[in-house]
């Protein structure tokens, strides 16, 4: 079999109006204090890649529109809905008199493997990705029902929150998907 680069119009996209009303991934994702804009549109880009249900933007996380926001979502501000909560405490109060089970992505004492946890079919899950250099905030995990932790075998300590956002999305979308 030859392999060959597909071309843009032979990637068959959805139009953002066709991406508003498809079934969604049942997971939100609150993110808690994030500085870098790149990161902000990063993480939308790849929401949308998922088809992921919101994006909760909590405390100094940057909001569009905004120039570097967009230099990374590619557009993807438009498809992917989104609000602002001035707290994170406020977004996951909210979340979790909704329903939610609120999962904090971090490194902490009592957390479970990524690999190991195993999403529940037909459960709303909020994950909480933290701030590049402090993380998930003490608040957030104090009010969180789980804590999962990636699995890292290096000399670094964390990866960059985009890529955590990628491979927790990734394995959520192939866990619920099996």
């Amino acid at each position: 079999m030859q392999v060959k680069k597909l071309k843009l119009e032979e990637l068959n996209r959805l139009s953002i109006e066709e991406f508003k009303v498809i079934k969604k991934l049942p997971l939100t994702l609150v993110l808690d204090n994030i500085r870098s804009m790149n990161n902000v549109g990063s993480i939308f880009r790849t929401a949308d890649c998922l088809a992921v249900e919101k994006l909760i933007l909590c405390g100094i996380t940057g909001r569009p529109p905004h120039r570097d926001i967009e230099k990374t979502a590619l557009g993807a501000t438009l498809s992917v809905n989104w609000e602002y909560k001035a707290s994170v405490s406020e977004a996951i109060g909210d979340l979790k008199k909704s329903g939610y089970s609120v999962v904090a992505v971090e490194q902490a004492q009592g957390s479970t493997m990524l690999n190991e946890f195993c999403p529940k079919p037909g459960v709303n899950y909020a994950l909480v990705l933290g701030n590049e250099v402090n993380g998930v905030s003490d608040e957030a995990i104090a009010l969180a029902d789980a804590c999962i932790e990636i699995p890292q075998f290096g000399t670094k300590h964390s990866f960059n929150v985009v890529v955590s956002a990628g491979i927790v999305l990734w394995d959520f979308f192939t866990k619920l998907h099996e």
